[in-house]
């Protein structure tokens, strides 16, 4: 996420970094390289004025010029500015209402909203604990209600039918009718979109906001469009009172205009980001972590409450008993530690939040993949118990049975070995207390 303006931005501030004095003239000089950045990151030109604007006028300020250190105090003016123009704080969903909520997903077709209405109902059911029910109101696409009905069925929410013959007015109300009686608290409406803004859809989506009275109107956007994305999301706001934005396919999102681009245009908050294509792949927008991710400061909150949400807490905590006993690190831990990472969102999306992770060599990023660790577990689930508990015996002939039974080479298998003992020695480190030395252990151990 972010790469390339991370990347121009990390370059441009690091020159500056190492100044012991900054001037009006090499601070002007940095914030043009900020600004092509910007722009080259499909940034809004009216967003990218007002951002420069104001970090130079912090910037020649006493806060920068007399500071001890003032590259850094410069990063420091660039990073509260970029979390300004997001809009500062993370911004919550309302869901003070009589339950049932009604929650309204608006967008143009083809930005994920029927997936981002169901993972917003995984995250309200796993984060906020709420009960919710699926309702998609869009009666020109049949597929739609039937993607929209599966994605209920994966996830355990409750999910109100419909079909293409009825009045999308008359589908809301029975789902808020049905929630109600049945004591849901959250119901989230899937609506119709389009492949450009119209009249008549927005006629219809008017008519049903003014129906059902939602406490949330969230406008879905492809973040990959840009600053189109801000104009969009503006068009629909003159039209309807969004009460916020969720920007989609921010995974692939290498410029990241539009994260900069939407609050200052729409005025309205970026709520979530749909980081991934798995239903747990949605993220709550905090601009702050934001600002630091794309500075090349990792985002180690959001870091920690994803591990908190997602580690298995009984598995982590007998492999800790078992180390500490001094039983070993075995094959079938290792296989664990995969899974859990994998559930993390894989090691890309763990990259993206570790500080400095952006100044490695873009070769290096390009070869860490989660196939790799995919394989990796195939590897280990190819094995007998027997050798998965005693790795030392895995000599020549079981390489090629293990690498003939996951579907790998003899290599793969002999690396996976290797990345497996690397490991085994770090958690003998940390078992006799030195986590120090641990750490320094994984320098350079990354697989990759």
């Amino acid at each position: 996420m972010f790469d390339n303006l991370s990347g121009r931005l990390g370059q441009t501030l690091k020159n500056l970094r190492g100044q012991g004095r900054l001037t009006e003239t090499n601070i002007k000089d940095a914030l043009r390289e900020v600004r092509m950045a910007l722009l080259e990151a499909d940034v809004a030109l009216p967003v990218v004025r007002e951002f420069i604007a104001s970090v130079q006028q912090r910037a020649i300020g006493k806060e920068v010029i007399h500071s001890l250190t003032p590259g850094q105090a410069l990063i420091k003016v660039v990073r509260d500015e970029m979390t300004t123009l997001m809009g500062e704080a993370c911004a919550e969903l309302n869901l003070n209402a009589q339950p049932p909520a009604v929650i309204l997903m608006a967008g143009l077709q083809g930005a994920g909203k029927t997936t981002t209405a169901a993972k917003l109902a995984h995250w309200l059911m796993h984060k906020a604990k709420k009960t919710v029910l699926l309702t998609s109101a869009d009666i020109y696409r049949p597929a739609a209600i039937d993607q929209l009905e599966t994605l209920a069925g994966e996830i355990g929410a409750r999910f109100h039918p419909s079909t293409p013959d009825q009045d999308p007015v008359d589908i809301a109300a029975g789902a808020i009718d049905v929630a109600r009686k049945q004591f849901i608290d959250i119901v989230i409406i899937d609506t119709a979109g389009r492949l450009h803004i119209d009249e008549q859809m927005m006629a219809e989506i008017k008519r049903l906001h003014e129906s059902i009275k939602p406490v949330e109107t969230l406008f879905v956007v492809d973040s990959m469009t840009g600053q189109d994305a801000a104009n969009t999301a503006k068009a629909f706001n003159d039209a309807l009172p969004l009460t916020g934005v969720i920007l989609t396919k921010t995974d692939g999102d290498a410029r990241g205009g539009a994260a900069l681009s939407v609050r200052h245009i729409t005025g309205k908050p970026i709520k979530f980001l749909g980081v991934g294509e798995k239903i747990s792949a949605l993220e709550a927008f905090h601009p702050d972590r934001v600002a630091s991710r794309i500075l090349g400061m990792g985002d180690i909150l959001s870091l920690v409450e994803e591990a908190e949400s997602k580690i298995d807490r009984d598995k982590a905590e007998k492999l800790a008993q078992k180390i500490h006993k001094g039983k070993g690190f075995d094959l079938s831990d290792f296989r664990d530690q995969l899974q859990q990472m994998r559930s993390m969102g894989g090691i890309g999306s763990l990259l993206d939040k570790l500080p400095g992770m952006g100044q490695l060599p873009q070769g290096a990023m390009n070869r860490v993949n989660d196939k790799q660790f995919i394989h990796m577990e195939a590897i280990v689930n190819s094995m007998t118990p027997h050798e998965r508990r005693f790795p030392d015996i895995i000599k020549a002939s079981r390489k090629r049975r293990i690498a003939a039974g996951a579907g790998v080479q003899v290599q793969d298998v002999n690396r996976m070995l290797k990345q497996f003992t690397q490991m085994q020695k770090m958690m003998k480190k940390a078992s006799k207390g030195g986590l120090g030395r641990m750490m320094r252990g994984m320098k350079g151990q990354l697989p990759f």
